[in-house]
């Protein structure tokens, strides 16, 4: 039962923290103004009108009494007392009947608090209390005629529900609108957190994150910023480790490729000089994975323009294309031209047909790379973005590659908060989809 009533709350509740905390703090003070309203619109304000109802139909029952018991003169004299003395206009309408159409309001306290004490003390009567801004037109059905009777608002009406209800409403806004601009303060450096977090996750550079806000947030902001700091000085000296392995590396094989110009076995020299441009490729290939983490920053370019300009570089190679015009993406223009080249040359070397779509959808951009080669079994499908992963039964030419190209390609996906799959293809090859979020 509370498992259902708690998944019943998440799905409706904000999902946002300000919207909550805010929740947190408006709801308590809403209902204590709604009860406090409550309790006195029961115990006090119905019960002052009320009192003062019955003591107007009291007077009421005078006016009729005078008008049964006393003569003429004696009824104006009395009727003028009741007009000085508490403003009353009291007339008799001779030959005259009470109207048909009522227009008593059912929702209006006073109405109903009216009816109430006039049901019981006089039989026939009519009242109207919209016609007049300030006074009620009651109408009482006496002899032949009807008796008329203006009378106040106030008489049956407290005046203090107005400023009441001001008093009510003016402090619970107040008290709200500090909360926002409370809460507002104290989720904002939560906020700038989560974007640090996410630009750096993205690969991109942090350069105005300050920690700010309560110790507790502060304290989190100086961890990510030490973590942060950890991470870049290990991806550096990652990148230098390689760039000094790579110049280390690169004197050796140029001194081996002189000396295979004195071998005369021409067969032996072909196969060293193989091997060699093989380690030069893996080498490179190498430096390329550890150099994905570039200072290129981020900005808007239009990633139509820039796959129909990589797909014009294959000058020799048809590929059939499906491109929507002027679709604008925020990220490294370099690292995803180098993950189309790294898609586009894998589907070169193992198919003969190749077809690129680009679509946008509200929240996203999509990329599909179909090709009719011989695909990857769907066991394999997660191991093959694993760098250095090979499958070399089904792609035997293992010289040609050392694993790195669709690794590449997901870590450049990845890093702009997108995401990479396989599929099988249409023409019974390999499909790649790419989801770049806008």
């Amino acid at each position: 039962m509370f498992y259902g009533l708690s998944k019943f709350l998440k799905k409706y509740l904000p999902k946002r923290l300000f919207y909550r905390s805010l929740l947190i703090v408006a709801v308590p003070i809403i209902g204590l103004q709604l009860i406090i309203s409550i309790v006195f619109f029961d115990s006090l304000w119905i019960k002052t009108n009320k009192g003062l109802t019955r003591a107007l139909v009291g007077e009421i029952n005078t006016i009729i009494d005078i008008y049964n018991n006393e003569n003429e003169y004696n009824k104006k004299k009395l009727t003028d007392l009741y007009n000085q003395n508490f403003n009353f206009s009291i007339r008799f309408l001779e030959n005259t009947k009470l109207p048909d159409i009522k227009v008593e309001r059912w929702f209006s306290p006073m109405d109903r608090t009216l009816r109430r004490e006039l049901k019981s003390k006089v039989n026939e009567y009519w009242f109207n209390t919209t016609s007049y801004k300030e006074v009620v037109d009651l109408r009482i059905k006496f002899k032949d005629g009807v008796l008329q009777i203006f009378f106040p608002k106030e008489r049956v009406q407290a005046s203090s529900v107005r400023i009441f209800a001001l008093w009510i409403t003016l402090p619970a806004f107040l008290l709200i609108t500090i909360a926002i601009i409370f809460l507002k303060n104290q989720t904002r450096p939560i906020v700038n957190l989560a974007i640090a977090s996410e630009k750096f996750g993205r690969g991109e550079e942090v350069e105005d994150f300050r920690p700010s806000g309560a110790l507790e947030i502060r304290q989190a902001g100086y961890e990510f910023d030490k973590m942060r700091k950890r991470i870049i000085r290990h991806l550096n000296q990652r990148s230098e480790m390689l760039s000094g392995i790579s110049h280390d590396l690169r004197t050796p094989l140029t001194r081996m490729k002189l000396q295979l110009a004195f071998i005369k076995d021409k067969e032996i020299s072909k196969k060293l000089s193989d091997d060699i441009t093989e380690m030069e490729k893996m080498l490179n290939e190498y430096l390329q994975f550890a150099g994905l983490r570039s200072a290129e920053t981020t900005e808007t370019f239009n990633i139509s323009e820039l796959i129909k300009n990589t797909i014009q570089k294959y000058e020799k190679i048809e590929i059939a294309t499906d491109i929507e015009e002027r679709v604008f993406l925020d990220g490294r223009k370099n690292l995803i031209q180098r993950c189309l080249n790294n898609l586009i040359d894998n589907s070169i070397k193992y198919s003969s047909n190749i077809s690129i779509s680009l679509k946008k959808t509200e929240n996203s951009i999509k990329i599909t790379v179909d090709d009719d080669g011989p695909g990857i079994p769907e066991k394999e499908r997660e191991n093959v973005f694993k760098p250095f992963y090979k499958i070399d039964k089904s792609r035997g030419d293992s010289k040609s590659s050392v694993g790195l190209g669709l690794s590449i390609a997901s870590d450049i996906i990845r890093s702009h908060g997108g995401s990479i799959k396989l599929e099988n293809s249409p023409n019974d090859g390999l499909r790649v989809k790419i989801f770049l979020p806008l």
